[in-house]
């Protein structure tokens, strides 16, 4: 890993943590998602206070409430969905373009991706 790169971690309401998940990864653990106690999974900088992440929270009725919040830039969003494999590509993506986002801001670099 570069000395800029920003590593990534996944965990959930159960404990279950991955560094740098995979989008496989991240399918199995939205898959694993079940109440009371593993409804949610955070992907986030492994850092102390990451100021940014996306999570997926299973909802009573087997659909999803996925979420994405970007606090520098004052952005977010929020959906229901129901397919985790297209959930999972959309988190892998969504996280990839802002870690590569905030990689260029912290180099103070003008990005396309923001």
């Amino acid at each position: 890993m570069k000395s800029d790169d920003i590593q990534l971690k996944a965990e959930t309401e159960g404990g279950e943590l991955i560094v740098e998940p995979s989008e496989d990864a991240l399918h199995e653990m939205v898959l694993e998602l079940s109440a009371p106690d593993n409804t949610f999974v955070i992907v986030e900088p492994d850092e102390d206070d990451p100021l940014w992440f996306a999570s997926v929270s299973r909802l009573d009725n087997s659909t999803y409430e996925v979420e994405y919040r970007n606090a520098v830039r004052s952005r977010h969003h929020l959906s229901v969905e129901t397919d985790p494999s297209r959930i999972a590509n959309d988190v892998t993506c969504w996280t990839a373009a802002t870690a590569r986002a905030h990689r260029a801001l912290n180099r103070n670099q003008p990005s396309a991706d923001f």
